[in-house]
């Protein structure tokens, strides 16, 4: 949080410091205009682009790989781990059996072997559980 309003800090004061840059070009008529809007712009541009690179750095590091040995030791079947990943997709009971084809005393019947499994109370639990072993 620090870091961010250290930067939002100087680009503010990058943002002054050019105005007052125009302000003293402007009044010196050493430039027109145009060019100082030009300059203002490239600068925006180069901080967006280095704004930009961090942030999809940040995102490519959160994506992890499956640890598919972890499942097995588990001994999740893959109709549970399908449940498993529609539940860590937000949706109720009854939404996944209408998109897995099935009904729902099944699904409750998965969720119920998947707490256990997971060693978990609540379906919120499962999810955490399953993210930190990294098997979704």
């Amino acid at each position: 949080m620090r870091k961010t309003i250290f930067i939002f800090g100087l680009l503010i004061l990058a943002l002054l410091l050019l105005f007052r840059l125009s302000k003293y070009a402007l009044i010196s008529g050493d430039f027109q205009i145009e060019i100082v809007i030009s300059v203002v712009a490239v600068i925006f541009f180069v901080i967006g682009s280095f704004i930009n690179k961090r942030t999809f750095q940040k995102e490519i590091r959160k994506h992890k790989t499956i640890d598919h040995q972890k499942i097995k030791d588990l001994g999740l079947s893959k109709r549970e781990y399908q449940v498993l990943q529609e539940v860590a997709m937000g949706l109720s009971n009854q939404e996944i059996a209408n998109k897995l084809f099935v009904s729902e005393s099944t699904i409750k019947t998965h969720v119920s072997s998947l707490l256990v499994k997971l060693n978990a109370k609540r379906r919120t639990q499962a999810i955490q559980v399953a993210k930190d072993i990294n098997i979704i």
